[in-house]
């Protein structure tokens, strides 16, 4: 009797949506479209959706043996949840951002680091990775440079260019899963061959 392999499912497909939501709320506020006060708002979702559920993402890539979705998924959760915790220590008197000085710049600039050497993997890989990897580490470093300059017009600039950055995620999550469901390409990706 033939055995049946049931193909896994593609666990990028959440983690895209995972990161694409946060980053677009959390985009809206630094672009200025939203109150500096909606932090609070993306604190949860942060924490929850996208830290929890792409840490799991990453989880699931590294079951699959995809190191670049094992190191991607698990990285950006895990920088969703430093910065809820960061905002919630904080909050409570914990540590004290107002004389961090140009720390917390520099830290957007080394996930902005981070960033930059998985967009080269990207070279590899589907043209929507590419687009998302391109603009989030433009992202970081005008949110790093924003924050350690003291230089809000940078900060806003970061802010809308993560808008595109988080979209494009979306799109990516939502060309993944109407692909897999109609079983053919609905929605382009830019698939490299």
């Amino acid at each position: 009797m033939p055995t049946t392999i049931t193909p896994t499912a593609n666990p990028a497909a959440v983690g895209l949506v995972a990161f694409g939501l946060t980053t677009v709320l959390l985009s809206a506020v630094n672009a200025g479209l939203l109150p500096a006060g909606g932090e609070g708002v993306v604190i949860p979702l942060a924490l929850t959706f996208g830290g929890l559920i792409q840490i799991m993402a990453g989880l699931l890539e590294f079951q699959l043996g995809n190191t670049f979705g094992m190191t991607a998924f698990l990285s950006y959760g895990a920088f969703w949840w430093w910065f809820a915790v960061m905002l919630i220590m904080n909050h409570f008197g914990v540590i004290d951002l107002s004389t961090a000085g140009p720390t917390v710049g520099v830290a957007l600039m080394l996930w902005g680091v981070l960033t930059l050497y998985l967009w080269i993997s990207t070279f590899r890989l589907s043209r929507m990775l590419f687009l998302v990897f391109l603009t989030l580490w433009i992202t970081f470093f005008l949110l790093g440079l924003g924050a350690a300059l003291k230089a809000p017009a940078l900060s806003h600039l970061g802010g809308w260019l993560g808008l595109v950055c988080g979209s494009l995620a979306i799109y990516g999550s939502f060309g993944l899963t109407t692909n897999a469901v109609f079983g053919r390409t609905v929605l382009p990706l830019g698939e490299r061959v």
